[in-house]
C-alpha cells in the first residue's frame, strides 16, 4: 500500500520544464531510490515534497491525504524533512544552535536558555547515535559529521519521511559506511527514506525500490530485486551505454609536459616527485587525507608553504605563484566546483571566460563579442545543457556545472590540466561524456593529472596510476598491472603477505 503518492507533479523554471507530469508511489517504511541524469528532476521532486519548491500542477498524497507544503517548516509539521546535498548550516554557530535554530528554547525576558538548548541538541544527536559535540562550531566539523547533524535535525524533530539528496557525494569511505548503517537503522524504525544518488552500487545495496526519471518525466518504478544496474542506466539515458577503451592508450606518449621534484608542504605531503608526458592521463589515488588534493593545489601555486620545484615543458616556474602557473599554461579543476571552480551568481558566458580575461580584454574592458564567441564554442563542444549563454550557472545541474568549470580551462588552452574529482556528483551519462572529453584532450597532446576517489574511474581512464599514502608517494602501477586489489594494497599499506 502506498504511503507517499505523486500524481502528475509538474514544475517549471524559466526556460526549463523540470518535471512533466511525474506519477509514482512509495510504500511506508522503505528506502526508495530516485535516480536520473543531471537535470532529470530528482532533486526538484524531493524539494517539492520537502516544501523548498511548490509544484505548478499535480498532487502529492501522504498516507492518503493531499498535501502541499508551502515551505520547509510546513513540511516539517507534516513529518517531512530533507538532508540537502549542499549542507546549509551557519558555520559560526554551534551544533546545538544550528539544531535548534528554528525553535530556540527561551527563558524569561526572551534570552536563550543555554542549558535547555544543549539538552535538546544532545537528545537529538543521541536519537541517531551520532558522536558529535553539541558545543562544537559547525564550521569545524568534517563533511560526514555535518551530514549526521542534518540527519539528527530531521529525526529529532519527529520526521517520518526523510529525503536524502546525494548524501554520500562528499563523504570518505568510513563516513559512507556510517551513513549506510544509519539508513538501515532508520528504515528498521519505520521511517520512509527517499534516497537520491548517482552511485548505482549504494542504491542497490540500500534501497527496496527504484524510480528512474529522464528529462523531467517518469520512466519506471521497479523493485530493486527485479532490475539490474545496466537496465537502470539504459532507462536513465534512453540508450545502451557503451564503454570504450580510451583512444590515447594506443598512442605513444609525447615529450614531458610536467615534472614535479621533491614537492613538500609541512603536515600535508612530503618529497613528491612525478612526471606527466604529453598525451598521458596519470591518475593520483589514495585514501582520504593522503594528500592528493593538496599536491595538485601546490602545483598550481595555492600552497604558500610548499617547497620543491615544478617544471612545465622543461622550464621551472616560480614556486607558490598562481600567476606563474597560469603563465606556464597550467589549469586546475578543483574538487569543490561550487566554492572554488565557479562563480555561481555569474552566467555561463562569464564563467567560461573567467580564466581568459587577459586575452579578451582591451584597455581594461572585456570585448563582449569575443567573450560570447569563445563561450559559445566551448558550450557546444562540451554539450552543455543550458537555455542560453546568459543562464546563471548556479541554476544548472551538477553535470553541466562541471562542464562549465572544465570549459573555463579549455578556453585558455592549457598544456597541463590538474583535475580533482572530475565526475563528483555527476550522473552516468555525463560521466561518459567527461571521460570521452578527457581522452580527447590527451589525444590532442595535453598532459592530465587526475585525482579521483573512484578506483574504477582511474582504472578505466589512466595510462598509469600513482598512489599517495600518508602524504608520500607509495608507488606506481602501470596499466598492465591494473587492478583494484593492487591499488588498495598500496593505498592502505598492506603487502601481499599480509593480504594473503
Amino acid at each position: 500500500m502506498s504511503y507517499i503518492e505523486f500524481r502528475a507533479v509538474t514544475k517549471r523554471f524559466p526556460g526549463v520544464l523540470a518535471l512533466d507530469g511525474v506519477s509514482f508511489s512509495i510504500p511506508r517504511g522503505t528506502c526508495h531510490a530516485l535516480i536520473g541524469e543531471n537535470g532529470a528532476g530528482k532533486s526538484t521532486l524531493g524539494k517539492i515534497l520537502a516544501g523548498v519548491y511548490t509544484a505548478d500542477a499535480g498532487e502529492i498524497r501522504l498516507d492518503g491525504k493531499p498535501i502541499a507544503p508551502a515551505d520547509p517548516l510546513a513540511a516539517r509539521q507534516l513529518g517531512i524533512a530533507m538532508v540537502h546535498q549542499e549542507l546549509a548550516f551557519c558555520p559560526n554557530l554551534s551544533v546545538a544552535e544550528n539544531l535548534c535554530l528554528g525553535d530556540l528554547p527561551l527563558r524569561a525576558g526572551g534570552f536563550v536558555d543555554r542549558a535547555a538548548l544543549l539538552a535538546r541538541a544532545t537528545e537529538m544527536l543521541a536519537s541517531i547515535h551520532a558522536d558529535v559535540d553539541p558545543e562544537a562550531l559547525i564550521g569545524t566539523l568534517s563533511t560526514g559529521k555535518e551530514q549526521l547533524v542534518q540527519i539528527a535535525a530531521a529525526v529529532g524533530t519527529g520526521a517520518q519521511v526523510i529525503v536524502m539528496d546525494e548524501p554520500s557525494s562528499s563523504l570518505s569511505a568510513g563516513e559512507t559506511h556510517e551513513l549506510f548503517s544509519l539508513v538501515r537503522k532508520l528504515k528498521a524504525r519505520g521511517l520512509t527514506l527517499i534516497y537520491v544518488s548517482h552511485r548505482m552500487s549504494e542504491l542497490f545495496e540500500l534501497c527496496d525500490h527504484i524510480t528512474v526519471l529522464r528529462d523531467g518525466r517518469h520512466v519506471a518504478t521497479e523493485a530493486i530485486a527485479a532490475t539490474t544496474p545496466s537496465r537502470v542506466v539504459s532507462q536513465m539515458i534512453g540508450r545502451e551505454l557503451r564503454v570504450q577503451t580510451p583512444a590515447h592508450l594506443s598512442r605513444p606518449a609525447g615529450p614531458e609536459r610536467l615534472r614535479i621534484e621533491a614537492l613538500s608542504s609541512p603536515t600535508k605531503f612530503s618529497n613528491i616527485s612525478l612526471s606527466v608526458r604529453a598525451g598521458e592521463i596519470v591518475g593520483l589515488a589514495g585514501l582520504v587525507g593522503a594528500g592528493r588534493s593538496e599536491t595538485v593545489q601546490a602545483v598550481f601555486g595555492l600552497d604558500p608553504a610548499a617547497t620543491g620545484s615544478v617544471l612545465v615543458n622543461d622550464r621551472p616556474i616560480a614556486p607558490r605563484s598562481i600567476e606563474a602557473a597560469l603563465d606556464a599554461r597550467i589549469g586546475l579543476l578543483p574538487e569543490d566546483r561550487k566554492r572554488q571552480g565557479l562563480v555561481l551568481g555569474l552566467n555561463c558566458r562569464e564563467n567560461t571566460a573567467l580564466a581568459s580575461l587577459p586575452v579578451l580584454s582591451r584597455l581594461g574592458w572585456v570585448r563582449r563579442g569575443a567573450e560570447r564567441t569563445l563561450a559559445d564554442r566551448y558550450q557546444k563542444r562540451l554539450r552543455v545543457k543550458a537555455p542560453s549563454l546568459e543562464t546563471i550557472v548556479g541554476g544548472l545541474s551538477g553535470g553541466n556545472q562541471q562542464k562549465i568549470a572544465l570549459a573555463k580551462w579549455l578556453a585558455r588552452d592549457c598544456d597541463v590540466l590538474l583535475i580533482d574529482e572530475p565526475t563528483r556528483g555527476v550522473d552516468v551519462g555525463a560521466k561518459a561524456e567527461i571521460y570521452a572529453l578527457l581522452d580527447e584532450l590527451a589525444c590532442e597532446g595535453k598532459a592530465l593529472l587526475v585525482v579521483s576517489s573512484e578506483l574504477p574511474e582511474l582504472l578505466g581512464l589512466c595510462t598509469r596510476i600513482l598512489v599517495l599514502r600518508n602524504g608520500r608517494l607509495a608507488g606506481e602501477v602501470p596499466r598492465a598491472d591494473f587492478g583494484e586489489a593492487a591499488l588498495m594494497r598500496l593505498m592502505a599499506g598492506v603487502d601481499h603477505a599480509s593480504a594473503a
